[in-house]
C-alpha cells in the first residue's frame, strides 16, 4: 500500500512512540521487582483498585480486532456489520461477563486457580482434563497474530517502515517486557491503555460528524450512493453477514460464550476482596461498552476510500483504519488515535502472552517434564516466551503476506474453537451439582470436532463460499456442545452422596493442589 503519511507525522510519530515505550517500560519494572513465584507473576501481589481492575479487563476485552481489523468488515461490507458487531455480540457478552464473572470468581478463589486449565482440573478433579485444555489453549496463538498484524499496519503505515521490521520490532519489545513484569505492571499499563482507549473511542466516533450535516438518512443516503447494500441490515454478498441467522443468532451465542477466554474471565481474580466486584464489572462494562461501538467508525472510512483504494492500489481489509487515521486526521490528532489503536493492541496482547505462557509452562511442562521444573518457574516461563515469540513472528508474517479476506478469520477460527470447547465446563462447573466428568469431555470434544469439521468439511451451504464464517462453525459447536454435555450430565449425574462441584472444599486433590501450588 502507498503511504499516506507526511514527514512531520513520521518525525512526530517516532517521538511518541518511544515516549510510549518508556512508560511502558517504567510500570514492568516497578512490576517486576515484586514478584518472587510464578504465582505473583499469573495473579499479582499487589493490591489493586477495582475500577484499575475494571479498566483492566475493559481494555484487555477489547483488542485490535475491535479497533483496528473489525472496522474493516464494516467499511467493507456497511451497516449489516455494525448490527453483529455493535450490537448482537456485546449484548450477549456483557450479560454473560456479569453472570460468569461472580460463579467463575467463587470457584476460582476456592481451587486457587492461576489459569483456565487449572480451574478446569480442580473443578472436574482431572488432570488429563486440564492437560487437554492446556493444549487447547495453544490455539489462542491465533489471537495473539492477528494484534500483532493490526499492530504491524498501524505503525508501518504512520512510521513509514518495512511491515517485517515493524512485526519483529513489536514482538521482540512487547514479549520481551512481558517476560518480567506480569500482573502487578499489566494492571497498570492496561489502565492507561483503557483512558488512551476511551478518549480515542469518543474521536474516532466523532470524526464523521460532517457527514450528518443532513441528518441520519443524509448519512445513509452517502453510503448507498456507493453501493445500496452497505445499508442493508443484511448484505447477502459478504462472506460474514449474510442473513440474520448469522448476524444475530450466531453472535448472540458467540457472544454468551466468548467471556470463556482465560485472559477475560481470570481478570476478577486479580480482586482481593469480594465487596469489590460490583464496581469493577460496572467500570468493565461501560468502558467496554463504548470500545464495542468503535466499529461504526468503519463506515466513516469507506466514505474517505469510497472504492477501497489509495492512490490507485486495492486497500486490504485489515489496513482501512490506519489508512483513515493518517489520511483524515491532523499529525497531532492522528498520533494520539495510533496511540489508541496501540493500546488496544498491546492490552490483550500482554494479557494473552500471560495467561498462555504460563498456561504452558505450570500446565503443560510441569506435569510433563516434573517437578523439577515448578521450582525454577519464573525462568521456564521467560524460555516460553523467547519460543511463543519467535513462532508469533512466522505467523504474522505469514498473515502480512498471505490473508484469507482478514487475519481476522484465522484469528476467529482458533479462538471460537477454544471458547466453543471452554463454555459447557465453565458454565457445569458453577451452576450444576454433581457433574460427572464425562458430561464436560463429552461436551469440549464434540465442540473440537464440529467447529473444525463443519470449517474445514465445508458443511452447510455457508461454508460453500470462498472465505468460510468461523462464527457459523462456532456457533454449531456451542450448541452441539450444550446438547451433548446435558444428555452426559442426566446419564451419568453422581449420587447425591458424592463431593460435587458446589462444595469447594471437596473439590481439590492434595496431590494435584500441591503440585499447583509449587
Amino acid at each position: 500500500m502507498n503511504s499516506l503519511a507526511s514527514s512531520e507525522l513520521v518525525t512526530a510519530g517516532w517521538v511518541l512512540v518511544l515516549a510510549y515505550a518508556g512508560i511502558i517500560l517504567f510500570f514492568v519494572i516497578r512490576g517486576a521487582l515484586r514478584i518472587r513465584s510464578i504465582s505473583d507473576y499469573a495473579l499479582g501481589n499487589v493490591a489493586f483498585s477495582p475500577i484499575a481492575v475494571g479498566l483492566a479487563l475493559a481494555a484487555s476485552m477489547t483488542s485490535a480486532a475491535t479497533f483496528i481489523i473489525n472496522p474493516g468488515f464494516v467499511a467493507l461490507y456497511g451497516i449489516s456489520g455494525v448490527i453483529s458487531m455493535a450490537i448482537a455480540l456485546p449484548v450477549a457478552a456483557l450479560v454473560s461477563l456479569v453472570v460468569l464473572t461472580k460463579g467463575f470468581r467463587k470457584m476460582g478463589t476456592a481451587v486457587k486457580a492461576q489459569t483456565m486449565a487449572q480451574w478446569m482440573g480442580l473443578t472436574y478433579k482431572s488432570r488429563g482434563y486440564a492437560m487437554f485444555f492446556a493444549i487447547l489453549s495453544l490455539l489462542l496463538i491465533t489471537f495473539i497474530v492477528l494484534i500483532c498484524v493490526g499492530l504491524t499496519k498501524v505503525l508501518a503505515s504512520v512510521l513509514n517502515l518495512n511491515e517485517l521490521h515493524v512485526c519483529v520490532g513489536i514482538v521482540v519489545f512487547v514479549f520481551g517486557y512481558m517476560m518480567f513484569g506480569g500482573a502487578n505492571s499489566m494492571v497498570y499499563t492496561n489502565m492507561i491503555q483503557a483512558v488512551l482507549m476511551l478518549i480515542v473511542a469518543f474521536i474516532l466516533l466523532g470524526s464523521g460528524y460532517e457527514h450528518f450535516s443532513n441528518g441520519v438518512h443524509g448519512f445513509l443516503d452517502k453510503l448507498a450512493a456507493i453501493d445500496p447494500l452497505l445499508v442493508s441490515p443484511t448484505n447477502p454478498e459478504s462472506f460474514l453477514f449474510r442473513d440474520n441467522f448469522e448476524i444475530i443468532f450466531c453472535q448472540f451465542i458467540i457472544g454468551v460464550a466468548i467471556v470463556c477466554q482465560p485472559h477475560i474471565i481470570t481478570k476478577s481474580l486479580l480482586l482481593k476482596n469480594e465487596k469489590d466486584v460490583n464496581l469493577y464489572l460496572l467500570t468493565g462494562l461501560l468502558a467496554q461498552g463504548l470500545f464495542f461501538l468503535v466499529v461504526f467508525a468503519g463506515l466513516y472510512a469507506r466514505l474517505s476510500f469510497p472504492d477501497m483504494t489509495v492512490n490507485g492500489q486495492p486497500l486490504p481489509v485489515d489496513g482501512i483504519m490506519s489508512a483513515y487515521v493518517v489520511k483524515e486526521f491532523p499529525v497531532y490528532m492522528g498520533l494520539l488515535v495510533v496511540l489508541g489503536l496501540i493500546s488496544a493492541g498491546l492490552s490483550t496482547l500482554e494479557g494473552l502472552i500471560q495467561s498462555l505462557s504460563i498456561t504452558i509452562t505450570s500446565d503443560i511442562l510441569a506435569p510433563v517434564v516434573g517437578e523439577g521444573i515448578t521450582k525454577k518457574g519464573v525462568l521456564v516461563n521467560r524460555l516460553v516466551i523467547v519460543v511463543l515469540a519467535a513462532v508469533t513472528i512466522w505467523l504474522t508474517f505469514d498473515q502480512l503476506q498471505n490473508p484469507n479476506l482478514s487475519v481476522g478469520i484465522f484469528a476467529q477460527n482458533g479462538v471460537y474453537a477454544y471458547f466453543s470447547a471452554a463454555f459447557v465446563p465453565v458454565l457445569f462447573g458453577m451452576f450444576l451439582r454433581r457433574v460427572p466428568l464425562i458430561a464436560p469431555v463429552a461436551a469440549s470434544i464434540t465442540s473440537v470436532i464440529v467447529h473444525f469439521g463443519v470449517y474445514y468439511g465445508g458443511l452447510t451451504t455457508y461454508m460453500q463460499a470462498p472465505v468460510r464464517n468461523p462464527g457459523i462453525a462456532a456457533a454449531l459447536a456451542i450448541l452441539a456442545s450444550v446438547a451433548v454435555g446435558l444428555i452426559f450430565y442426566y446419564a451419568f449425574r453422581k449420587p447425591a452422596t458424592e463431593p460435587t462441584t458446589e462444595d469447594p472444599s471437596l473439590l481439590t486433590e492434595p496431590t494435584y493442589e500441591s503440585e499447583l501450588k509449587n
